[in-house]
C-alpha cells in the first residue's frame, strides 16, 4: 500500500502542489503551499488516530490532507471539485485500490465550504484540519497598511491550537488573537461558514466543536 511518505515525495505531486499555490500568489491568496498542506495532513492524521480509527484510515487521511488543494492549479473556484479529479487520476496511476481513491477523493471534494459535506470520517478530519490552520506565516503581503480582511484576520492570529480532550467528547480550536490586526467580528466575517462546517464534521465524528478565542468561547 502507497504511504503518505511516498505520496510527500512524488515528483508531479510536487510541482502540483508547487503551480497551484503560485496561481494563488498571482491571485493575492494567502499562502497554500507545503507549510499548510503539511500541517493539515498531520492534523487531520492526529484526529484520527486520537479517536483510535484504523492505522491505516490515519494514513488516508494524511494523504487527502496533503493532496486537497491541488485543484487551485485549475482555478480557486471549485477547487475541490477539480482537485478530487486530480488526486484521483494520480491515485488511479499509482495502483491505489479504489476503495482507498474513493476514500480520499470524496474527502477532497467536500472540503470546502461552499459545498463541502462531512459524508465520511476522513473528510471530517480534513475539514476540521484545514479550517484551523489560521496563523501569521500565511500571509505573504508584506505591506500591512494594505492588508485585506483575509490577510489582518490570518496575521492577528499570534497562536493556534486545534486539540482533543482525553475522554474524546470535544475537539477544540484556541486561538490568540492580537486585535491590532484584527477583530473578533472580522473573523466571523470570512469564517462563520467555516466554523459551522466545522461543528457538523466534529458531529461526524462523535464530537462537540468549541472554538475559543482570547480565552473566550464562541461556538
Amino acid at each position: 500500500m502507497i504511504t503518505y511518505e511516498e505520496i510527500r515525495k512524488n515528483k508531479d505531486i510536487q510541482t502540483y502542489i508547487t503551480e497551484a499555490d503560485a496561481s494563488l500568489l498571482a491571485l493575492g491568496f494567502t499562502e497554500h503551499s507545503f507549510a499548510h498542506v503539511t500541517h493539515v495532513a498531520k492534523t487531520a492524521g492526529y484526529i484520527l488516530e486520537t479517536l483510535e480509527y484504523s492505522k491505516r484510515e490515519a494514513e488516508l487521511a494524511k494523504i487527502a490532507g496533503y493532496l486537497h488543494d491541488i485543484g487551485n492549479l485549475v482555478n480557486r473556484i471549485d477547487h475541490s471539485q477539480s482537485g478530487a479529479v486530480m488526486a484521483f487520476r494520480l491515485l488511479d496511476k499509482m495502483n491505489f485500490i479504489p476503495k482507498e481513491i474513493a476514500v480520499i477523493t470524496t474527502a477532497i471534494g467536500n472540503h470546502d465550504e461552499g459545498t463541502g459535506v462531512p459524508v465520511n470520517a476522513v473528510a471530517a478530519a480534513l475539514i476540521l484540519a484545514d479550517k484551523s490552520d489560521v496563523r501569521r506565516s500565511r500571509v505573504r503581503n508584506p505591506d500591512i497598511h494594505n492588508f485585506d480582511i483575509h490577510d489582518r484576520v490570518n496575521y492577528s492570529v499570534t497562536k493556534s491550537e486545534l486539540k482533543i480532550n482525553e475522554a474524546h467528547t470535544l475537539i477544540k480550536l484556541k486561538l490568540s488573537v492580537d486585535t491590532h490586526f484584527g477583530s473578533v467580528m472580522d473573523y466571523f466575517e470570512i469564517f462563520l461558514n467555516r466554523m459551522i462546517l466545522c461543528r457538523k464534521a466534529a458531529e461526524k465524528l462523535g464530537l462537540k466543536f468549541k472554538l475559543m478565542i482570547n480565552e473566550q468561547q464562541l461556538i
